[in-house]
C-alpha cells in the first residue's frame, strides 16, 4: 500500500509509521487519519512505532482542512475517522509506542497518549490545547489523561491548555520516560526492537487484560487472568522461556 502523509516500514519484526507533513508540524488531516489507521490495521509487525518527521510529533487537528464553507462538522470527523484510528491503536493486537520527538499538541497528544507506551525526548512536549480555541478535549483524552495522571492534574492541563514538558509528563505518569535528545532515537529503537523479538502472544494478552482491568471487579479480573495466562502458558514462546531459564541463555522467542 503506498502512502502520501506517512511512511511505513517493516523490518525484523518492527513497524514504523513515521507522520510525514513536517511543514504543517504533522497536523492530522483526513488523508492522514485514513493512512493511520490502514497501516494499523494491515500491519504484521509484532511491535509498532508511531513518530514524527521534523521539529514535531504532531500539531493534532490541520485547521486548514476544512469543507468548502468552512464548517467543520467536528462530530462527524471524530465519530468517522478519529474513533476508527484511535481504535486501531488500542485495538492493536501488538505493542504500540509513541516516539514523540517534539511537539505534541491537541488530538496529536492523545494520539500519542492512546499508544501503549510513550517514550520522548526531553525537548519534547504535551498540551491540551483544545480550549485555547473555544473546544473541549476529544481524541480520548479526557478518558485517558485522567487515568493516567487523576482528576485533579488532567483538570488543570484541560483548563490551563499549559504547555507540559516531557520531563514533567514523565514525572506524573503521563508517559514512559523522557530521554536526553541525543539518546533518543537509539534509544526508543532498542526498547522497540525489544518488544517486537518478545514473546508476541504474551504481550497481546497483557494488553487485553490491562484494558479490561479498569472496569472489572476483582473476581472477574482473576478469572480473566487465569484464562488468558493458560492461553500464554500452551505457546511454543512459554515453553522457550522456561527453557531458557534454566539453561541460563537468552530467550529466542518467535511469537507464537
Amino acid at each position: 500500500m503506498s502512502y502520501q502523509t506517512i511512511t511505513y516500514a517493516e523490518a525484523d519484526g518492527l513497524g514504523l509509521i513515521t507522520l510525514t507533513r513536517p511543514a504543517v508540524m504533522n497536523a492530522l488531516n483526513r488523508q492522514m487519519r485514513a493512512e493511520i489507521t490502514a497501516a494499523l490495521r494491515n500491519t504484521t509487525a509484532r511491535a509498532l512505532v508511531i513518530t514524527g518527521e521534523g521539529r514535531a510529533f504532531c500539531s493534532g487537528q490541520d485547521l486548514a482542512d476544512a469543507p468548502a464553507d468552512g464548517r467543520f462538522d467536528i462530530e462527524a470527523t471524530l465519530r468517522d475517522e478519529y474513533v476508527p484510528m484511535l481504535r486501531a491503536i488500542v485495538d492493536c493486537p501488538v505493542p504500540v509506542i509513541a516516539a514523540v520527538n517534539g511537539s505534541a499538541a491537541g488530538a496529536g497528544a492523545n494520539l500519542a497518549l492512546a499508544c501503549d507506551v510513550v517514550i520522548a525526548a526531553e525537548s519534547a512536549s504535551f498540551i491540551q490545547a483544545f480550549t485555547r480555541i473555544g473546544l473541549i478535549p476529544d481524541a480520548g483524552g479526557t478518558w485517558t489523561l485522567p487515568r493516567q495522571v487523576g482528576n485533579a492534574r488532567a483538570m488543570g492541563a484541560m483548563l490551563f491548555a499549559d504547555t507540559i514538558t516531557a520531563r514533567q509528563a514523565a514525572d506524573w505518569g503521563m508517559i514512559w520516560e523522557a530521554v536526553p535528545d541525543d539518546l533518543f532515537a537509539a534509544h526508543w529503537q532498542a526498547r522497540a526492537q525489544s518488544l517486537a523479538s518478545g514473546p508476541t502472544d504474551a504481550y497481546r494478552n497483557l494488553k487485553v487484560a490491562l484494558r479490561a482491568s479498569a472496569d472489572n471487579t476483582l473476581d472477574a479480573q482473576l478469572a480473566l487472568e487465569a484464562k488468558l495466562q493458560g492461553i500464554c502458558g500452551a505457546t511454543a514462546d512459554f515453553y522457550e522461556g522456561v527453557s531458557a531459564f534454566l539453561q541460563k541463555r537468552k530467550a529466542r522467542f518467535t511469537g507464537h
